[in-house]
């Protein structure tokens, strides 16, 4: 069900990209073309853009896509990583909790106060952060029962993974150190 979510989140993102794009090129062209432009769409376009990147972080969180270093906690023994990821797991569901506070509390001082352009609540600039919250949470749940139930193997107990370049560079040495190797 998280991956369906997921799905219809990448495509409600591409739709919004293209959307910003339109509507920042169409400005552009309006504007040097025909010395003209249309006023809501930098506001759109901002609006479209923070919601875009909130709905990415929740892909990404899904994904384990955000950065982090595992020098230390990949030569942990299984149970040391299992301890690390719970906690790392603990203290992502207390930011987001805190997020969830911010944006709530963002949205209601910020209901009745209305955009320059479009005259909309600026509300919909906080309700990102609320959503962000509410499925990163559901995420970080699922995982955590994940976890607990010992439904991941140990290679998937650091669930940051190096770089596409570094393993390709890994590689690349790995190569040049057993030639043998490369060739079969």
């Amino acid at each position: 069900m998280l991956d369906k979510l997921c799905t219809g989140i990448e495509a409600l993102m591409a739709f919004g990209l293209g959307m910003m794009v339109l509507l920042v090129f169409g400005n552009v062209v309006l504007r040097y073309g025909f010395n003209s432009g249309i006023t809501l769409t930098e506001e759109v376009s901002r609006w479209l853009f923070i919601w875009g990147t909130f709905l990415g972080a929740v892909v990404a969180l899904r994904e384990h896509g955000h950065l982090g270093v595992d020098m230390v906690v990949s030569k942990l023994p299984p149970a040391g990583k299992k301890i690390c990821l719970v906690a790392s797991h603990f203290l992502m569901l207390f930011i987001v909790g805190l997020l969830f506070k911010g944006g709530l509390d963002q949205t209601r001082l910020n209901w009745n106060v209305t955009a320059p352009t479009s005259g909309m609540s600026m509300a919909v600039i906080h309700i990102p952060a609320i959503v962000f919250s509410v499925l990163a949470a559901i995420i970080l749940l699922f995982d955590l029962w994940k976890i607990c139930t010992g439904q991941l193997s140990d290679d998937e107990l650091v669930m940051v993974h190096e770089s596409e370049e570094a393993l390709q560079l890994k590689q690349v040495l790995a190569d040049a150190h057993h030639p043998t190797r490369s060739a079969s």
